[in-house]
């Protein structure tokens, strides 16, 4: 843009003509130069070139300006003239006007154009502004050029993500993005997805009372490999149906996870690409046996088990897991995965209103579960919210009766916008876990949870009692570590170390009996080291504690405990609980906290027992503390803290490029001296000589180019192979390790493909043999999280094998097919080919044979074993009959191409049409009318109440038939 040009005038007296467009050129963003002017005395004003109006005795051609330009044309540079003051007079009447060009009510301002220079101008007019200066009138000049002003309106944000699917606007936890609003959207789902997370490719289940697996917004990620009917011992979870709906909360909890998007139908699940799964469950008598099923269905296949649901949270029950379930949950995140371990996601319960504390859930306390807390929109704690230390998290969820609730899926193929409690916040979790696992599919179970604590943030979440503990992480018994955020946990997972082994020390054990007074506070110190002395136990850094206590004590609802780390940190592991009135105490119970999290294990931990009588009891009765355990999880090592290599002049070299020899200078005979087969470097000096250099020899793998000392990442080349990088550090190895594969040429160990152990070259497709979670499909060469149709994982060589050819899908074995090809029906786990109608399969001789004369259709050679009749024939006990026999009548079967024979009633020989319409009796009943009546029952009753009866017509009912039968024989 040229620069801007301006210029003072002074005040002229004369000819009163109006302005005429003067020279002038330059670049402008709406295609016309501008310029504003001042006549006579005045101070700078932007806006405007000046030049004044025409002096006596001088033409409009000496000062630039042309009368035929004073039209100002569209698209010509305007030029716009004034008078100053000095008594001067100034434009004729109507200066103000339009056609005077002069600049609203400025004195002396004019504004013109000149209709010779280009739009959008690259150069300057120097020669016509130059020319303007030196005329003695002008006092100021500014040739115009256009400036950026934008309207201060609010704008949609152009990142913002729409959905076709009709209740996402309903939708206030995943998009509020108006800041005066009074809902919150920090829980970054959409910023996760905009990153490319959706859940694919990760499997999620729910447990709960079954799944709507057709419902429009489930059925296109419903899984049927992860679903399971524990309840009905078969593999369709769909829930009972019932007038109150009361099965509904399964399908409810799917929607949150894996609705499908933009399918025009109710929401978006949080993860949206994940499969789906339901283990109906909850329907029926649960025992530990059904639980332990349950927890253990194809956990190698199935990523994340979601549960909403617990023991009583009426505020006196202490229960947890069975003896089976214990083992189910130990199994999957040892085994899970692929020994990644299964991931566990648990609501944490809704007895708030009750005083309950989920402390005395056995489920949410467990250290292999991720137990989920919830809040109200405007982030205040729920009515039905229970605190506890175990707590990990936090996600939205309904609050009072003001605040909105969270919109989902719901039975009979409907959304709802009334799912409420902590039933929505586990689910949630499980989405967003989903959305990590896509972005890291090598998480373990317990990188799950160091991501939680990491990510989770306390927000606006309103709590009295958020700390700062010992590792810098604050927690509350309310929230957890705070919300959850979507982006935060993908981002993080991307760049995710797995965490060191997880290492578990008996801290202490203390068996001696102590009473606990009333009122007082009952203190019990251990002094650890953290099993300092064993290194296969030894914990440095801590994840979970646990506290095992057994307690007798007259009424358990008066206790609460707190338990006091090294560092200071304190949480309650049991508050009180007003409706417990239990004499049973604890018996092994254990306490579980996560608010030690990060912190070091080693030092002094006190457990406090305090009671507290919320109602009068016999002072003589007191509590006793049998005895505690101390048990501590976590990591010998760090948890994030990586490995950094020793800083030596060899991480910076680029071995795969040889470097060209530097010139010997002349006078470097010291270096000339060494031997050409010596490879020394020049060690430190020794602490005696300060001055004395020491000679010593390089490793055995550095090249000819020496080294820096005598480590092998202090090589200045290699013999062999160089491993590593310039910001980790480099190496030289004789062998390249697992994950790497040697490159000769460059003398360099690069990366195999992501999956690969050991590779012959860098493509997805040279793997040889695969890392721990992988199989290997050698048809391919490649390494698989799971294994492509047509072929099975083989859990022993971690190979994808192949199926039957007649198998679609198959699992553990060949022949062990779940799906079948076209053309093959699936019969006991196997695919039989699909024969013509009349024949059936015979796996004997394996191929299709006639089925009986009777039958259409069959799965066996025997009249017994028919599906659907021959025409003309009757189904009747499992059998084809060419009529029923007697005491039964035909009757028309939706579903079946033939009439299905019906037992009559009881005392019928024969019916017709139906059951009750007897068309002869048995012996000793009376026919009267289309019932048989027994003849012992046969009575008559009062000859009035029998009119009666036969008035109304009521004979046609068996009872009144019985007591006025012979009237109502009479009747007909």
């Amino acid at each position: 843009m040229p620069p801007a040009v301006g210029a003072q005038v002074n005040s002229l007296c004369g000819n009163s003509q109006k302005p005429h467009s003067g020279a002038g050129r330059a670049r402008e963003e709406d295609g016309s130069s501008r310029g504003t002017a001042r006549l006579g005395t005045g101070s700078l004003r932007t806006g405007g070139s000046v030049l004044s109006q025409r002096p006596p005795g001088k033409s409009l051609g000496q000062l630039g300006l042309h009368e035929e330009d004073l039209a100002g044309q569209r698209g010509h540079r305007t030029w716009r003239t004034g008078t100053g003051g000095s008594g001067c007079e100034g434009p004729e009447t109507g200066d103000t006007e339009e056609g005077t060009n002069k600049i609203g009510n400025l004195e002396d301002f004019y504004h013109f154009h000149h209709s010779k220079t280009f739009k959008r101008s690259t150069l300057s007019s120097r020669g016509p502004h130059t020319f303007l200066r030196m005329d003695p009138q002008v006092k100021w000049l500014q040739q115009q050029k256009v400036k950026r002003r934008v309207k201060r309106q609010v704008r949609s944000d152009p990142q913002i993500l729409y959905f076709n699917d009709p209740i996402w606007s309903n939708m206030w936890y995943m998009h509020c993005g108006d800041k005066n609003s009074r809902c919150r959207s920090e829980m970054n789902v959409q910023a996760a997805w905009k990153r490319g997370y959706t859940g694919k490719n990760v499997v999620v289940t729910i447990l709960d009372d079954g799944i709507e697996r057709n419902h429009p917004d489930l059925a296109p990620n419903y899984d049927s490999y992860a679903s399971y009917d524990v309840n009905g011992n078969d593999y369709d979870p769909s829930p009972r149906y019932d007038a109150s709906n009361e099965n509904k909360h399964g399908t409810r909890c799917a929607g949150e996870v894996a609705a499908s998007a933009n399918n025009s139908y109710c929401i978006v699940g949080i993860a949206y690409n994940a499969k789906i799964g339901g283990i109906r469950m909850l329907d029926g008598d649960v025992t530990d046996v059904v639980e332990a099923k349950s927890l253990g269905i194809r956990p190698n296949y199935i990523d994340i088990y979601s549960a909403s649901w617990g023991p009583d949270d009426d505020g006196r029950t202490v229960d947890g897991p069975g003896r089976l379930a214990k083992q189910a949950f130990e199994y999957g995140i040892k085994k899970g995965r692929q020994g990644l371990g299964s991931i566990f996601v648990w609501a944490s319960g809704n007895g708030g209103r009750e005083g309950d504390y989920c402390s005395c859930d056995g489920y949410t306390n467990s250290i292999y579960t991720i137990s989920v807390s919830s809040t109200t929109e405007n982030g205040y704690k729920p009515w039905y919210l229970e605190e506890c230390s175990s707590t990990l998290a936090t996600t939205y969820s309904s609050g009072a009766f003001y605040e909105r609730k969270i919109v989902t899926t719901d039975l009979r193929q409907r959304c709802t916008d009334g799912h409420t409690g902590t039933s929505v916040s586990a689910p949630m979790v499980a989405g967003i876990i989903a959305l990590a696992l896509e972005a890291n599919g090598q998480l373990t179970w317990r990188d799950v949870q160091h991501l939680l604590v990491k990510t989770s943030r306390p927000a606006h979440l309103k709590a009295n009692d958020w700390k700062l503990n010992g590792a810098g992480y604050k927690v509350s018994h309310l929230y957890g570590f705070g919300l959850v955020d979507a982006e935060a946990i993908v981002l993080e997972a991307k760049k995710w170390t797995a965490v060191p082994s997880q290492h578990m020390c008996v801290a202490t054990s203390d068996k001696r009996p102590r009473s606990i007074p009333i009122v007082q506070v009952l203190r019990t110190t251990a002094l650890t080291n953290a099993c300092a002395d064993h290194s296969d136990q030894r914990v440095v850094y801590l994840e979970h504690v646990v506290v095992r206590i057994s307690i007798s004590h007259p009424r358990r609802g008066d206790l609460q405990i707190h338990l006091v780390s090294p560092s200071g940190t304190k949480p309650q592991l049991l508050a009180k609980r007003l409706l417990d009135f239990s004499n049973e105490g604890f018996t092994n119970w254990e306490f579980m906290t996560v608010h030690c999290w990060g912190e070091k294990a080693e030092g002094e931990w006190t457990l406090e027992i305090q009671d507290l009588p919320s109602q009068v009891r016999n002072p003589e009765k007191q509590g006793k503390l049998k005895e505690w355990t101390l048990v501590l999880y976590g990591t010998a090592e760090h948890p994030y803290h990586t490995f950094r290599a020793h800083q030596s002049r060899s991480r910076m070299l680029e071995l795969s490029v040889p470097e060209p020899e530097p010139p010997k200078a002349a006078g470097s005979s010291a270096q000339a001296e060494v031997p050409e087969d010596e490879e020394d470097y020049t060690a430190p000096p020794t602490q005696g000589s300060p001055n004395t250099l020491q000679t010593s020899v390089c490793h055995p793998e550095c090249g000819d180019k020496g080294c820096d000392g005598p480590s092998a990442d202090q090589c200045l080349n290699c013999v062999h192979f160089s491993l590593g990088s310039a910001k980790t550090g480099r190496k030289c190895v004789s062998e390249c390790p697992l994950t790497y594969f040697g490159d000769k040429a460059a003398r360099r160990c690069r990366r195999c493909h992501k999956g690969c152990e050991t590779c012959s070259g860098r493509s997805p497709t040279q793997c040889l043999s695969c890392r721990r979670g992988f199989y290997h499909h050698q048809e391919m060469s490649t390494c698989v999280t799971l294994c492509p149709a047509g072929f099975y994982a083989d859990e022993s060589q971690k190979h994808c094998l192949k199926c039957h050819p007649s198998c679609k899908k198959c699992i553990d074995e060949p022949e062990k097919c779940t799906i079948c090809k076209e053309g093959f029906s699936l019969a006991r786990s196997s695919c039989i080919p699909d024969c013509e109608p009349g024949t059936y399969f015979d796996s004997e001789l394996i191929r299709c044979a006639e089925c009986h004369s009777t039958c259409q259709t069959c799965v066996g050679p025997s009249r017994e074993e028919c599906i659907h009749c021959a025409k003309s024939f009757y189904f009747q006990d499992w059998k084809c009959v060419p009529a029923c026999s007697e005491g039964y009548y035909p009757e028309e079967t939706p579903g079946f191409p033939h009439k299905v024979c019906r037992r009559c009633d009881d005392s019928c020989l024969s019916c017709e049409g139906s059951s009750r319409n007897c068309s002869r009796c048995k012996a000793g009943f009376t026919q009267l009318g289309t019932s048989c009546i027994s003849n012992h029952t046969c009575s008559n009753a009062d000859e009035t109440f029998c009119e009666m009866v036969k008035s109304n017509r009521l004979c046609e009912r068996k009872l009144f038939i019985q007591f006025c039968c012979r009237t109502c024989l009479l009747a007909g």
